[in-house]
C-alpha cells in the first residue's frame, strides 16, 4: 500500500503519481489535509477525521471533491487542493476541479513503543503561524521550521509559545501537562490550535475515568513545574514528555497518567469495522 498513491480517481505507483506544476497547492499552499491512523488494518476515528476535513474545506471554500462514503474508501493520508489554474491570487473560476491525492505510509510501531517507554524531549519556540490554525491547511512552513529547531536541539517536538507566554500546541501535536495536583490541562479549542482528533478521544477517556481536567492555556513555567507532560496526535496517539527545554519533567521518566492513556487509547477510539 505504501508504494501506491491515489490521484484524482486513479491508483498509481509512487513513481507515476504527479500533479500539475500549476496546482494551487504547490503555488499557494491552497489546500487542506487529513491523516488517519490504521490499527490492525482498520482506520481509527475515521468519522471524526472526515468531519474535520469537511470543516477545513468549508472554511477554505474548497468544494468537497467526493462524498464522505467515497472518500472513506481511499483515505489514509488525504490532501485536497483548490486545483489547477493559472497562477493568480484570487480563487479560480467556479467549477475548477479540486486535486485529490491520497497516500499511505507505514509506521514503525516498535520504534514508537520504544519512544513511549523512554519518553520524548520537547523544546519551546515562538508561535509564528497564521491566525487560523484550526484549519488543517497544508501551509505548514512555520511548523517545519519549528520541527527543525527541535531536531537541531536533539528533541522530537517543538511546543509553540504565543505572545502571552502560553503554550498553544506542538508543531505536529497537541500539548498536555499534568499539574502537581494531578489535573490534566490542555489549551482550549479556538482559532489558535488544531482540534486534534486524538485530543478529543483522550478527553473522552478522561471524562469516562473521572479524572480532573481543565481546558485552559498554560505557561511555560507551569510546564516546567508539571508532574507530567505528554503530546497527542493521530500518528503517535499519546507520547509522554520527559524533558522541556532540557529540564526534566517530574522525575524525568514517563508519567503514570500518560502511560495509562496510551495503553487504553485504542479501547476508546472508534475503529472502523
Amino acid at each position: 500500500m505504501s508504494r501506491i498513491a491515489y490521484v484524482n480517481g486513479r491508483y498509481l505507483s509512487r513513481a507515476e503519481a504527479s500533479v500539475s506544476i500549476e496546482d494551487r497547492g504547490y503555488q499557494f499552499a491552497d489546500g487542506a489535509y487529513e491523516v488517519c491512523e490504521v490499527w490492525g488494518g482498520r482506520l481509527v476515528d475515521e468519522q471524526r477525521h472526515m468531519a474535520r476535513l469537511d470543516r477545513s474545506l468549508k472554511e477554505l471554500r474548497i468544494t468537497q471533491p467526493m462524498s464522505a462514503a467515497a472518500l472513506s474508501i481511499v483515505s489514509v493520508y488525504v490532501q485536497i487542493t483548490r486545483g489547477v489554474a493559472p497562477r493568480d491570487f484570487p480563487f479560480p473560476p467556479a467549477g475548477t476541479r479540486p486535486t485529490v491525492v491520497v497516500m499511505a505510509r507505514s509506521n514503525d510501531l516498535a520504534r514508537l513503543e520504544q519512544l513511549a517507554a523512554k519518553g520524548i524531549a520537547v523544546v519551546t519556540v515562538p508561535d509564528i503561524r497564521w491566525r487560523r490554525v484550526d484549519i488543517k491547511s497544508i501551509s505548514l512552513l512555520p511548523n517545519v521550521l519549528a520541527k527543525q529547531v527541535a531536531r537541531d536541539k536533539g528533541a522530537r517536538e517543538a511546543w509553540l509559545i504565543n505572545a502571552q507566554g502560553r503554550v498553544t500546541e506542538g508543531a505536529s501535536s497537541n500539548a498536555w501537562i499534568v499539574s502537581r495536583e494531578g489535573k490534566l490541562i490542555t489549551h482550549p479549542l479556538g482559532n489558535d490550535i488544531l482540534a486534534g482528533i486524538t485530543r478529543s478521544v483522550v478527553i473522552d477517556i478522561i471524562n469516562v475515568q473521572g479524572l480532573a481536567f481543565e481546558e485552559r492555556a498554560f505557561s511555560v513555567d507551569e510546564a516546567y513545574a508539571a508532574r507530567e507532560a505528554f503530546v497527542t496526535s493521530a500518528s503517535q496517539t499519546v507520547l509522554p514528555v520527559v524533558s522541556i527545554d532540557g529540564r526534566p519533567v517530574g522525575n524525568g521518566t514517563p508519567g503514570l497518567i500518560a502511560t495509562a492513556l496510551r495503553r487504553d487509547y485504542h479501547r476508546y477510539a472508534n475503529i472502523a469495522g
